[in-house]
């Protein structure tokens, strides 16, 4: 492989990460190389950012083949020449032996590991379990935070406590007006926006234990160890119950699975466990409680929106004022500050998201930061500092929301995406 090119190439990568395409492109020249390993970060960074990226899954399945089978190269035998008389028996005995398949017609395990040690895995898996498959067990956590400490958002509390808590709270009185309580609840919305946070918060309320799952942590490089993976960590919930098990971005879990053809099919699989494990709630799973978060629901299979899945959902909507100001203040309480007027950052700030105000203010503190070392002493931040910043950070929730605003024109037909174009119409972008 040419390392002059692949380094010209991650330079370009440095200055345009969002390049998918030409992250793929680098992934190729890694799995080409044999750098698996590598191949497999650059993926994994482009299905972070694009969950249903066809070409980003079918290389991951590539690689995840060549992780789990590396190739051995095998000489061929060469056919004796016409004519050549025999050697010699003991030249025979000095020479070395030639690659060739064993008499009984099986590969020559013993011999091909004496001459490549460790580099070559057993022919069978015996007894895998979990943790040989790479993939770590997720223990439960206890969440200490409700929604009492989020601030703001009143109108995705309200929804989320009509449609989720309340009758979790009082099951026989829900029971009473037909409310099932089986199902689970998909938050969805611009990325940034506090999603897994208000899934803690509702893990609080409920007074629950909080798992959080990826893609990545079932992902096995074996056959069939994926699914075995993803039932497992449903188990583990169920065993540990009262527990909101939370599947982040569910889009790289539950993709569509039309979506999934040629190297990407393998995935199927684990779309369909998911969905098997999904409907066993409606079993004696009392206590198991699914949320889901994703920035692009339309790119959900649309077996897990159906009733008794993820058949509740709730758009979590950039921070409104409120909730700006209070993400503003905890960000800047514990830094030396002087001078900052809140309620004009709060009005400057309207279309970020909680990412986004994070990393204003980090911006702000590092260039308050610079400044106190060129004067050798703590100079506070103020509102110079931030206006610097506000020039630099951008609003990562108008892409969303642009595109957003074309699935609700040109795909709401049933209805599903109400809530988004009633909230979109707020905001005069419909």
């Amino acid at each position: 492989m040419n390392e002059q090119l692949l380094t010209s190439l991650r330079h370009a990568l440095a200055a345009s990460p969002g390049d998918s395409a030409l992250r793929l492109h680098v992934a190729e020249m890694l799995h080409a190389a044999g750098r698996n390993p590598e191949a497999l970060a650059e993926v994994n960074t482009v299905i972070q950012k694009e969950p249903s990226n066809v070409a980003a899954l079918g290389m991951l399945g590539k690689i995840v083949s060549g992780l789990s089978a590396p190739a051995i190269p095998v000489a061929p035998v060469a056919a004796d020449p016409v004519g050549v008389p025999p050697a010699a028996p003991e030249a025979v005995a000095a020479a070395p032996a030639p690659d060739r398949v064993p008499a009984d017609g099986g590969f020559d395990w013993d011999r091909a590991s004496s001459e490549l040690g460790e580099q070559l895995p057993a022919p069978f898996a015996v007894g895998m379990d979990q943790e040989e498959s790479g993939v770590a067990p997720i223990e439960p956590e206890a969440p200490v935070i409700t929604l009492a400490d989020v601030g703001g958002l009143d109108a995705v509390k309200a929804r989320l406590n009509e449609s989720f808590l309340a009758p979790m709270r009082h099951s026989e009185i829900a029971k009473a007006f037909g409310k099932s309580l089986r199902g689970g609840l998909l938050l969805y919305g611009p990325p940034g926006c506090g999603k897994t946070f208000l899934a803690r918060a509702v893990a609080g309320e409920l007074g629950a234990r909080f798992m959080s799952v990826v893609m990545t942590d079932v992902l096995s490089s074996y056959i069939g160890q994926t699914e075995k993976n993803l039932k497992a960590v449903f188990d583990s919930a169920r065993a540990e119950t009262p527990t909101v098990l939370f599947l982040d971005e569910v889009d790289a879990l539950g993709m569509r699975r039309g979506s999934l053809t040629g190297s990407a099919s393998w995935l199927r699989q684990m779309v369909n466990q998911l969905l098997l494990e999904m409907d066993s709630m409606a079993g004696d799973n009392d206590g198991l409680y699914i949320l889901a978060a994703t920035n692009h629901p339309w790119d959900l299979d649309e077996a897990l929106l159906r009733p008794g899945r993820l058949d509740r959902t709730v758009l979590v909507t950039p921070p409104d004022a409120a909730a700006r100001t209070a993400i503003l203040h905890y960000h800047l309480k514990k830094r030396p500050i002087a001078g900052i007027d809140l309620p004009a950052l709060t009005r400057r700030t309207e279309n970020l998201s909680g990412a986004d105000l994070e990393h204003l203010c980090v911006t702000a503190a590092e260039k308050a930061m610079m400044e106190s070392i060129a004067a050798n002493e703590i100079v506070p931040l103020n509102m110079g500092h931030m206006e610097l910043a506000l020039a630099e950070v951008k609003a990562s929730t108008l892409p969303w929301l642009e595109s957003a605003r074309n699935v609700v024109r040109f795909s709401n037909d049933h209805g599903r995406y109400d809530e988004l174009a009633s909230y979109l119409r707020s905001r005069k972008m419909l």
